[in-house]
């Protein structure tokens, strides 16, 4: 096929991803020069289609961007009133005293809000500086430049056929060229995870680590609705079967967001994290939070959960990593927002120093530097055994041994532990099911619990089916002849939105079939993948779930 041929536009700076860290980094630039040309590219149909958080938001970062952000208007009204920790057994519940907690644990002076909208509006600050911002722009490509910089993207390639030909609406998108060019994909991005495998840069790191996010929506009785309430839990359901737990954030409207956690470095193959979170929503404390109301939206998105010794290196000839796309998740906290609006002011402060200076396409040390002695270090440190121990040693050694560590980094400045390793990759984690015991789940009741389809539909994703599947099956055999005996073919159930089964007709050979069209872009299947058999690569624009108020 002959080369294609593209037209490019050159800006300063290129930043992919509108989320709190591309859209952070695009303000400061335009704050520090409001003559620099920027652009920030967002595969969702609108900002924020793509946007999923908990979100119990620390507004230090956005304090530091936009101190005036309540006078502006920001979508950020709910302020944290009640604070509670629960540990759960099946029939009930045991409250950990805050007063055990770390104080960096507590959630005054945060806010309940929807990342989706705060990013909305973010959008708008930028656009009202000149910022120029294209939804429904995906970056399907790196382009290199002479001396192996990243010089730019291309984006808005649409039209190709399922076969990868040019179909007759074919349109081949534009090279989009910076002299320094911002990945702040979110987790697992392609472009971030081509970038860190080009320049070796996570050489000097710990294997990065993830969580499964998955989230509802309810309306529920006004007489159970308690505005600003913050409600964590460990436990049950998953007992030894896997990390994780869930949080419960009661909002504005009568509104809560319901969401779970499952840690991906769990052994068992059989564990089906999406029915984990359903069998959650029945536990007592659950079912009297919830009955009467109902789910009015759904969604999942993997966390990165490797914290501070799993940061790769950030800067790169050309660019930089910026927020989930390094890895900046406080995970005891449950908290990511805050560090990626510093590391997209870290990111533009380097690349404006750097344009004053007349370099270009060079690696911005100084980011890579910030991000290592700034507010993300001193987040991200004091947290940094409580994943590892979790890991190792279970819920219990967490809490007790974890908890002690950041305790003696919050009053003596240091973590006795040191630095713990986390050894293994999520997906190397999963052993073979001869050594595990089914699991079996109660199939869900239509009010409290749902099945994966019918939640689906309630993330508004869309795909269009003549394209080339975004999710690449590197080796069409692994799944029948390797994976359904030896896993029992694990990507049936850690897929939080049914894209993945196994098709077994009478006198037929079992198949496995991928409905990408379900994919809500969680990319649980590029880490958790046994073999690493299945690569995530963007769809065409537009496409994917449109999550309204995630």
């Amino acid at each position: 096929m002959a080369e294609i041929e593209r037209e490019a536009m050159e800006y300063d700076v290129v930043i992919v991803g509108a989320g709190p860290a591309g859209l952070s980094a695009a303000i400061r630039l335009k704050q520090l020069d409001e003559n620099l040309e920027v652009v920030v590219l967002e595969k969702g149909s609108e900002v924020g289609a793509h946007i999923l958080s908990g979100a119990v938001l620390d507004p230090s970062g956005l304090n530091a961007l936009i101190p005036d952000w309540k006078e502006r208007g920001a979508p950020i009204n709910v302020e944290v009133e009640e604070d509670n920790f629960y540990m759960l057994g099946e029939g009930g519940q045991i409250r950990i005293p805050n007063a055990v907690m770390p104080p960096l644990m507590n959630n005054h002076g945060n806010y309940i809000v929807s990342m989706g909208n705060v990013c909305r509006w973010m959008a708008e600050q930028a656009e009202e500086m000149g910022v120029e911002i294209f939804p429904g722009m995906a970056c399907s490509e790196l382009v290199m430049g002479e001396n192996g910089e990243v010089k730019g993207v291309v984006a808005g390639e649409f039209g190709l056929e399922a076969d990868g030909t040019q179909g007759p609406g074919y349109e081949p998108g534009m090279e989009l060229h910076g002299k320094y060019v911002f990945l702040s994909e979110g987790v697992r991005g392609s472009l971030s995870k081509e970038v860190i495998a080009k320049y070796n840069l996570d050489a000097n790191s710990e294997p990065q680590k993830y969580g499964l996010g998955m989230k509802e929506i309810w309306e529920i009785d006004p007489a159970k609705h308690k505005e600003g309430t913050v409600t964590h839990t460990m436990g049950w359901p998953l007992g030894s079967n896997a990390g994780g737990g869930s949080f419960v954030y009661h909002l504005d409207n009568n509104q809560v967001y319901v969401g779970f956690v499952v840690h991906l470095n769990y052994a068992n193959p059989n564990v089906f994290p999406y029915m984990e979170f359903q069998r959650f929503k029945h536990h007592p404390m659950m079912k009297d939070l919830l009955e009467g109301g109902k789910r009015v939206a759904y969604g999942a998105r993997a966390i990165s959960e490797g914290g501070w010794q799993s940061i790769p290196q950030t800067a790169f000839p050309g660019g930089c990593l910026l927020g989930c796309s390094a890895g900046f998740v406080n995970v005891p906290r449950i908290k990511g927002n805050h560090n990626a609006m510093f590391s997209g002011m870290h990111a533009a402060e380097a690349a404006h120093e750097a344009l004053q200076a007349g370099r270009a396409g060079d690696t911005l040390s100084a980011y890579d530097d910030a991000v290592r002695s700034g507010p993300i270090a001193q987040d991200l440190k004091p947290v940094r055994n409580v994943k590892p121990l979790w890991s190792k040693y279970g819920l219990l050694a967490s809490l007790m041994g974890g908890g002690a560590d950041m305790w003696a980094a919050t009053l003596l400045g240091f973590n006795p532990l040191g630095t713990l390793k986390h050894g293994k990759t999520d997906a190397a984690a999963t052993e073979s099911v001869y050594y595990h015991k089914p699991i079996d789940y109660p199939k869900p009741d239509g009010k409290l619990s749902f099945d994966r389809l019918t939640n689906v539909s309630f993330a508004m994703t869309n795909h269009e089916e003549s394209q080339p599947p975004h999710l690449k099956v590197q080796d069409t055999d692994t799944p029948i002849f390797e994976h359904l005996h030896k896993y029992n073919e694990t990507a049936q159930r850690y897929c939080p939105a049914g894209v993945y089964e196994v098709v077994a007709e009478p006198e037929k050979p079992a198949r496995f079939v991928v409905n990408f069209q379900n994919c809500v872009h969680c990319k649980t299947c590029d880490i958790k993948d046994p073999s690493q058999n299945i690569v995530w690569k963007t769809p065409q624009g537009g496409d994917g779930p449109n999550y309204p108020n995630m």
